[in-house]
């Protein structure tokens, strides 16, 4: 609760624009994060301080990732016109014009000197690839919305070349286990974010909104199914590739298929709220689902 402070003028219109109250998208950007950082620590017997270290990195890195380019403030500036028309989003700050998009884009500026700077002391390779995710990958994801149906597939992309700098980071390369997580990764969000979108799809339609939402239409949901499957499998190969043991397989494996399918059951695609639930619940639980499997094998490892 904001006491003193006019949200409609005050300091807390900053806080709406960078959606770090919402901390449900900084976990989805994170835990491809911590999955990489786990699944490559396993291997090398990471010193358990030095991988406290590197997560907390990560968290600082994604929530500011999630708060500038790929997630809020770019999105933002350039939907502004689009957010007027829908009404989840048309008391956004810069579509209610309390933060001008001049004021955004220094806004947006600061945090992506100081993403530069986390990225700094990263190898050759990991840095590269943080790079192509700050800048192009995410950069252009709000652009997408406007040409394809599939803005989702290339948001899957910009929200998890994380995963791969996490494990470049430690071992200076991509192995095969760290793409089929990418992979993995690039299935879940398809999945959560054509649930977050469905809330949308109505407004969407109006306004010349393209989702996946819109696309799958009546099929929907048999759709989100194949991508949790997707996911399912990925984790599975990523563990044979990567040698995990038994608590990787039980917790992260089977407790990861055992929450999709009690939360696709649970899920009505034409209510908001039903939606959001399920959005949020991938932020807040099942990304600590997969780590917590991962975490105990790493440190059974």
């Amino acid at each position: 609760m904001v006491a003193s402070t006019s949200p409609s003028t005050g300091p807390w219109r900053w806080v709406e624009l960078s959606r770090i109250h919402k901390f449900a998208g900084s976990m989805l950007m994170f835990w491809p994060f911590a999955w990489g950082m786990t699944l490559a620590a396993r291997p090398l017997s990471l010193p358990l301080q030095e991988y406290a270290f590197h997560l907390a990195h990560g968290l600082v890195g994604a929530t500011l990732l999630h708060g500038t380019s790929a997630g809020c403030v770019w999105n933002d500036i350039l939907d502004r016109d689009f957010d007027k028309q829908v009404a989840r989003t048309k008391r956004r700050p810069i579509a209610d014009g309390r933060v001008s998009v001049p004021g955004a884009l220094v806004f947006l500026a600061i945090h992506l000197v100081v993403l530069v700077g986390l990225l700094w002391p990263c190898n050759a390779l990991a840095w590269n690839l943080g790079l192509v995710t700050v800048f192009p990958l995410a950069g252009i994801y709000p652009l997408m919305k406007r040409v394809t149906y599939w803005p989702q597939a290339w948001l899957g992309v910009a929200m998890n070349t994380i995963a791969l700098v996490a494990w470049s980071a430690l071992h200076a390369d991509v192995a095969p286990a760290s793409v089929a997580l990418f992979v993995g990764c690039w299935s879940w969000t398809l999945y959560y974010d054509t649930i977050y979108a469905l809330q949308d799809k109505r407004d969407d339609v109006q306004a010349g909104v393209k989702s996946t939402a819109i696309l799958f239409g009546e099929y929907v949901k048999a759709i989100l199914a194949l991508f949790a499957g997707l996911l399912v499998a990925c984790l599975t190969t990523a563990g044979v590739l990567n040698g995990q043991g038994v608590p990787y397989f039980a917790l992260t494996v089977g407790g990861t298929a055992s929450y999709l399918i009690v939360q696709l059951l649970k899920l009505d695609v034409d209510d908001p709220k039903s939606c959001f639930k399920a959005f949020e619940s991938n932020g807040f639980t099942l990304g600590g689902i997969v780590w917590g499997g991962l975490f105990v094998d790493y440190l059974l490892g």
